[in-house]
Order: C-alpha cells, then sequence, then structure tokens
C-alpha cells in the first residue's frame, strides 16, 4: 500500500485530472448550453407551447444531477478529483476545468445550428451524442489519490455516503439554500438565451453568436477568477456573494434588451449583454465549487461536489418551465429574465450568511489564503476550524 502523501501534490499528474475534467465539463455543460437552438424545432415539430418544451430540458437536468445520473456520474467524481490533487492552485485549476464549458459552447452553438439546419433536429441529436461519448475515455484518467483528511474508514450506509451529513453544518447548509435559489434562474439562459435572442429578431446564425460571446465570457472569467482567488486578496465566500450578484444583475440586463430592427443585424446591445453575463457566471461557476475544500475539508470534497450540481437542479426543475411559461403569457422572454435573475440575487444574498462573506470590523487575525504547506487549513480539525478562536478562525464579527 503506498504511503499518503503529506498533502495535495499541487500538479504533477493533477494536470491530466484537470484536463480531463476540461473535456468532461465541454461534454455534459457545454453540449447542455448550446442545446437552446434545437427548442423552436421542437416546439414546431411537436406542436407545443415553450413551457412544454422547456419541461424537457429540466427534467434531464434534475434526473442526470440530482438522481446522479448521466452526465452527473462523471462531472461530480471528475471535478471533485481536481480539488484534491491541488491546495494553494486549487480555484485555478477548478477554474481551468470548468472552462470546457465556454469552450465547447463557443465551438457548439455555430455547429449545431449547421447540422439542424442540415440533418434536422434528430440528426443533429444523434451526432451530439456521438459526440459526448468520448466522456468514457475521460473517466479512465482519473487517478484517486489518498490524502491525509481522508476518513479511515468508507462511509457506512446510503446516508452517509451520499455525503449527506454535511447538511448538518450550519455553512453548507446556507450554502445549500443560496445554491438552491441561484439554480432556479441560473439554467434559464442555457435553455432560452438562443430563443429569446430570435425572439429579439436575431436569425438563427445570430442567436448562435449570443450564445457563443456568452460562452467567451464565461471561458475567460473562469480562468481569471480562477487566478484571482488563489491569490488570497479577498475570501472566497466574498466574491461568490459578489459575482453571484452580477449574475443575477446580467440576466435583468439580457431581459431588459429592446428588439433589433432587422434580422440581418447583429445585435450589438444583446452581445453586450451576453457578454456581461457569461463573465459573471463563469466566475460565479468557479467560486461555488472553490470554497467548497474550506467549507467541508478535503474528506468530504468529492461528496460536497456531487451535492452542488443536485442543490442546482432543485433549483432548475423551476426554472427554465416558468421561464417557459411566462414567455407563453407574456409574448416573450422579458419576464422569464427578469424573475430568474431576481432568484439569483436571492441566493446570492442568502450566501452573505456563509463565514468571511461580509467585511469584519476587526482587523483579519491571519492571511485570507493560508501559507502554501497548509493548503487551505484542511488539515486543520473540523472543531478547531469553526472555533471562533481558532489559529485561523473563518468566523468574522460583521460590521
Amino acid at each position: 500500500m503506498n504511503p499518503k502523501p503529506a498533502g495535495p501534490p499541487d500538479g504533477g499528474w493533477g494536470w491530466v485530472v484537470a484536463s480531463s475534467t476540461f473535456a468532461v465539463n465541454g461534454l455534459s455543460y457545454g453540449v447542455l448550453r448550446s442545446l437552446g437552438l434545437a427548442l423552436p424545432d421542437l416546439e414546431e415539430h411537436f406542436d407545443r407551447s415553450a413551457q412544454d418544451t422547456a419541461w424537457v430540458s429540466a427534467l434531464a437536468l434534475v434526473v442526470q444531477q440530482a438522481a446522479s445520473f448521466g452526465w452527473a456520474l462523471v462531472f461530480a467524481p471528475a471535478l471533485g478529483t481536481v480539488s484534491r490533487y491541488f491546495s494553494r492552485r486549487r480555484v485555478l485549476a477548478v477554474g481551468l476545468a470548468l472552462t470546457g464549458n465556454g469552450i465547447s459552447s463557443l465551438l457548439l452553438a455555430p455547429a449545431l445550428q449547421f447540422l439542424l439546419d442540415n440533418f434536422g433536429w434528430r440528426g443533429a441529436l444523434l451526432l451530439l451524442g456521438a459526440i459526448t461519448l468520448h466522456l468514457t475515455p475521460c473517466g479512465a484518467l482519473l487517478r484517486p489519490l489518498a490524502l491525509p483528511g481522508d476518513p479511515s474508514a468508507p462511509p457506512r450506509g446510503p446516508l452517509a455516503a451520499l455525503g449527506l451529513g454535511l447538511f448538518t453544518r450550519r455553512a453548507f447548509l446556507v450554502l445549500a439554500l443560496g445554491t438552491a435559489l441561484v439554480g432556479a434562474g441560473y439554467f434559464v439562459p442555457y435553455v432560452h438565451l438562443a430563443p429569446h435572442a430570435l425572439d429579439r429578431g436575431l436569425g438563427g446564425y445570430g442567436a448562435a453568436l449570443v450564445v457563443a460571446v456568452a460562452a467567451v465570457g464565461d471561458a475567460g472569467a473562469r480562468l481569471l477568477c480562477g487566478w484571482l482567488s488563489d491569490q488570497g486578496w479577498v475570501p472566497l465566500p466574498r466574491l461568490l456573494v459578489m459575482f453571484g450578484a452580477l449574475t443575477g444583475l446580467g440576466l435583468l440586463a439580457v431581459g431588459l434588451v429592446p428588439a433589433v430592427g432587422s434580422e440581418g443585424s447583429w445585435g450589438g446591445p444583446l452581445l453586450a449583454a451576453a457578454g456581461a453575463y457569461g463573465l459573471s457566471a463563469g466566475s460565479y461557476a468557479v467560486l461555488i465549487f472553490g470554497v467548497l475544500p474550506g467549507l467541508v475539508g478535503i474528506g468530504g470534497v468529492v461528496q460536497a461536489t456531487g451535492l452542488v450540481p443536485m442543490l442546482m437542479s432543485i433549483g432548475g426543475l423551476l426554472g427554465p418551465p416558468l421561464s417557459g411559461f411566462l414567455r407563453d403569457e407574456t409574448g416573450d422572454f422579458t419576464a422569464s429574465f427578469l424573475v430568474c435573475g431576481s432568484f439569483i440575487l436571492s441566493g446570492s444574498f442568502i450566501y452573505m450568511g456563509l463565514p468571511r462573506a461580509r467585511p469584519s470590523c476587526r482587523p483579519a487575525a491571519s492571511q485570507a489564503t493560508p501559507p502554501p504547506e497548509r493548503g487551505e487549513l484542511l488539515l486543520v480539525p473540523q472543531a478547531e476550524l469553526l472555533s471562533p478562536g481558532g489559529p485561523h478562525s473563518t468566523l468574522d464579527t460583521p460590521c
């Protein structure tokens, strides 16, 4: 039996794991983000409303994440494994892995529109399914890593194996409630950004460009925010609150953009709003997973990584169908994006209950990021970590 290393190697095979997770993220959420281009064809073929077709995406999201089927079987283990391989550069590595979403959307949005034009929605979906089969070799690259923070024995019982005991911790409970609310609005652009662009007067490739611009902003923000977060200048929970709120405001801006004059227009205001939304949403995606090791410890990070998508899917079950219902009732997606942006703002407000999410009245007793050899305080006992008098306390007195 190989001895456990002193801590995460902070590189080495971890970069292979990060590259594998990059592909996993692109072949899962990148595909999901582009599928909105096919919804108008589905509505026409089945003679259904926008609300009915939105239920298809919402139910698929819940089945694969809440029930741990489909993409969730590869996404959660892959991203959790990345967190275990890194300490000082953990958030940067997570950001690099999650960039696959934006890069994949940038390539798949115009490609899917081309497939829809030439092969119809059935042929396009069959080809997308063939592409996602490449998830299989990605899983072969996830080499397990034993670390000093791991439990001495495997969890007993299904509840312990699923990590449901994490909900007994106040910080994770706050994160869970806020994430469920954010999920009610976060996935709406995945489903309805392209139809919203079509409603605003853009053509098929114009709508694909809107999705691609949002994807570019998303991908760039994930790398930049990952680097920024690892500098330790601002506590991660505080960054999570800030970028969560900016994501909600970005959705409000997307909903308020006026219609373009003609189908040949590029829709500059909508492109700008979509880019701003992509920048903030990409930063949020990195931070929601980046805060987990500091809240649950390295031993529970894989379980927590699986629970976060499940929590978002709970809200995701409500968001897209509600967005489709509002579109059917009002004739456009303006109210849809306004309501869903409000959900994200509400969830971001709840995040303010996380440790160190608000400025404290007293100077910090320690650095925002612990010394490199200590990682992110993952080796400090949980009782000491959460104790107000601990050497690296995460509980500040709010002003």
